[in-house]
């Protein structure tokens, strides 16, 4: 008995998640007539998450479509800037992500982090409660059906990884309104509100704080704050 066999050709953004053979051109695939497209292409290495557009025959078909013999099956990136529907835009990070979650945090942008690993379940029950776009770069994690959306990182400098999800989501930039430790609003506070938290020379050299309304940490322009600029600057640069 004969396999039934499709044509894949999966977009060039999306090779690194396939088998080198597979990563230019169309190449075929066996298929069961039972599995949907999803699963097949999923079963290539390559998460649902990352997925702009299934193009059977020229034809755009959900990720339910079941594969018949023949078709020729284009896999196309997420279009960017992507668009999350159905609530605001916010983001859940794993404990591999701590940099990118301050950094996010740093521009304004809603950014909960997991310092400790608390599990793949966990964070997909998260992510789905709060309606949270789960950045990791865990395929596994990425491919649990209880998210409610994800996104896979792609680089491993934290620098590339926030170029990237800014590139990706577009998200509004609000610098230097959330705690970069526990991801609360601040708030402008006197120097007297804050004063348990400053050291002596502190005290004596810097008149304006902001608070968390979280946690109640204190901030102000100290020795990292030009690293930190730095930061904010090449992102409205390049982002607002």
């Amino acid at each position: 008995m004969n396999t039934a066999e499709i044509s894949v050709e999966v977009a060039p953004e999306l090779a690194l998640f396939v088998p080198h053979a597979r990563r230019t051109g169309a190449h075929p695939l066996a298929v069961d007539g039972v599995s949907t497209l999803g699963h097949v292409i999923e079963s290539l290495g390559v998460p649902l998450t990352e997925v702009g557009a299934l193009v059977v025959d020229g034809l755009e078909v959900p990720a339910g479509h079941v594969p018949a013999a023949g078709e020729s099956v284009e896999v196309r990136a997420v279009r960017r800037p992507q668009h999350v529907p159905g609530a605001p835009l916010r983001f859940l990070l794993d404990v591999h992500l701590g940099t990118l979650a301050r950094r996010l945090r740093l521009l304004g942008v809603d950014a909960a982090y997991e310092s400790t690993d608390i599990g793949d379940p966990a964070l997909s029950a998260r992510s789905a409660a709060e309606r949270r776009v789960l950045l990791s770069r865990d395929r596994g994690l990425l491919r649990r059906r209880e998210l409610w959306a994800g996104a896979f990182v792609y680089s491993t400098s934290p620098d590339d990884q926030l170029r990237d999800v800014l590139h990706r989501f577009a998200p509004e930039l609000r610098p230097w309104t959330r705690c970069t430790a526990c991801n609360g609003l601040l708030r402008k506070a006197t120097k007297e509100e804050v004063a348990d938290q400053l050291k002596g020379g502190t005290q004596k050299s810097y008149d304006v704080f902001a608070q968390c309304a979280e946690c109640g940490r204190a901030y102000w322009k100290g020795a990292h704050h030009e690293q930190l600029e730095a930061i904010v600057e090449r992102a409205l640069a390049e982002f607002a």
